[in-house]
């Protein structure tokens, strides 16, 4: 090997040695950081659903589709309704759900655990009837208007579990109407719209986005009616949960100019809801998904309306907050999900770091030239015991002439980077000087005895 090339793997070596208390702490600190933080998320995320055919499925699907491209599996967990998925966050059974407007609580406790990352989408109520049996209630225009119609007739409310039960008893009740003076059934959705059209129910309820394929049946369904809530402001303004919606003339078929005449609704919002213990990464990628999901134009909202944190009933995640009003950091533009979320999670950690290894730092220098330097004063306390000697005149004069030579033998094997080689000529001049002094001062003696030698370093 070239002694130059030597020299130089020499010298990296001292540094890296020189370095590595410095490097411990470092990677030492890191594994702690990144042991406590816990900056990766789990692969499996459950996310709470609905019935079978109704929005909430058909978006769980895309959720799952854009999580899978970042390595995470959704779990779809079906239930009865937003009533049901809002107890399932409750109990830990989900970490994400969708819970309509007015099933949550802010102030009750079994909710404080619980934050939103952002309303998705108005989800109307829909109140679909025969136009036979409104007939019978108002022969003129066979329409129904009012909650008040009602009466008398086969509804159903949708399942327990499904919220919409709850939100009905509130609006009966608003309009003094005695659940006892109606037929109400509890069917899920699927078999409901089935009953409707074969005549076996009078009106249906439904809460649902419009992209429900259920919803979009009924509308197309012959002899089948969208209630008008013509109070649709005066619902708003009594249930703070509800907001006052149109459904615009022709949006459903332009061709066949479905519905004819703008219907007024009244709608809740819908939001995603997590648990406080839900991977902060996990909320992240929930919420950015929803952008691009919820983010268009639909029939009540124009682009961009959604998602938002404007009613939000229960507290906003940071992560939400940050996805729908702030400005992702850049990273996130040029790193992949893992090494953006590592840092998003460690970034200040990191900083910290640099800062400790500023001071640090100034400890490496010091350790590499006493590791350097070691190597050539190391031997000068050998070299002032042969000279106490030689001063004292103790000893045999050509034994300490040959411990000298064994001694500079070793210096010349010794190899120092170039900077350093002044110390290690100063120690051979040093030698030079004390065999010069041993040979003026001290007369030859009887034969040379034994030799003494100097362990090499």
């Amino acid at each position: 090997m070239p002694k130059t090339l030597k020299l130089i793997l020499l010298s990296i070596r001292d540094l890296i040695v020189s370095a590595g208390p410095v490097v411990f702490i470092v990677i030492g600190a890191l594994i702690a950081a990144y042991w406590y933080l816990d900056p990766q998320p789990p692969k499996h995320v459950t996310l709470a659903t609905g019935p079978a055919g109704s929005a909430y499925a058909e978006f769980g699907k895309r959720y799952a589709t854009a999580l899978k491209a970042n390595g995470i599996t959704v779990d779809l967990k079906a239930t009865n309704g937003a009533a049901d998925n809002l107890q399932l966050l409750r109990n830990g059974e989900a970490d994400v759900g969708f819970v309509r407007g007015g099933n949550a609580d802010a102030g009750a406790d079994e909710d404080a655990g619980l934050t939103s990352l952002g309303s998705l989408f108005y989800e109307p109520l829909w109140l679909f009837y025969r136009t036979d049996s409104a007939q019978k209630i108002d022969r003129k225009t066979s329409t129904l208007t009012s909650l008040a119609q009602l009466r008398g007739l086969r509804v159903n409310v949708d399942k327990a579990g499904s919220g919409v039960p709850d939100i009905m008893d509130k609006l009966l009740k608003a309009n003094h109407i005695d659940e006892t003076t109606m037929q109400l059934s509890n069917l899920e959705p699927a078999p409901a719209t089935e009953a409707l059209q074969a005549g076996m129910l009078d009106a249906i309820v439904l809460a649902s986005a419009p992209q429900s394929p259920l919803v979009q049946r009924l509308l197309r369904s012959p002899g089948i009616q969208l209630m008008d809530f013509g109070q649709s402001d005066a619902y708003a303004r009594r249930f703070p949960f509800l907001s006052a919606v149109a459904l615009p003339r022709g949006v459903v078929d332009l061709a066949s100019d479905l519905p004819p005449h703008d219907v007024s609704l009244v709608a809740a919002t819908t939001s995603l809801i997590s648990r406080e213990h839900t991977h902060p990464a996990l909320r992240q990628l929930f919420a950015e998904s929803a952008q691009s999901i919820h983010g268009g134009a639909g029939w009540f909202n124009r682009a961009r309306d959604f998602p938002n944190t404007k009613t939000s009933e229960l507290p906003v995640s940071p992560e939400g907050d940050r996805a729908i009003n702030g400005t992702p950091p850049f990273w996130q533009r040029y790193l992949p999900f893992w090494a953006s979320n590592l840092v998003e999670r460690m970034w200040l950690v990191l900083g910290g770091l640099v800062v400790l290894m500023l001071p640090l730092s100034k400890i490496v220098p010091p350790l590499y030239q006493f590791r350097v330097r070691s190597r050539v004063f190391r031997w000068y306390a050998r070299l002032r015991e042969i000279e106490t000697k030689v001063d004292a005149r103790k000893g045999d004069r050509d034994r300490l002439l040959d411990e000298l030579d064994e001694l500079d033998r070793v210096t010349h094997r010794i190899t120092v980077p170039l900077s350093y080689t002044d110390e290690l000529y100063a120690l051979r001049n040093n030698i030079y000087a004390v065999r010069k002094r041993l040979l003026a001062t001290w007369p030859r003696s009887s034969p040379k005895a034994s030799t003494a030698t100097v362990p090499s370093p």
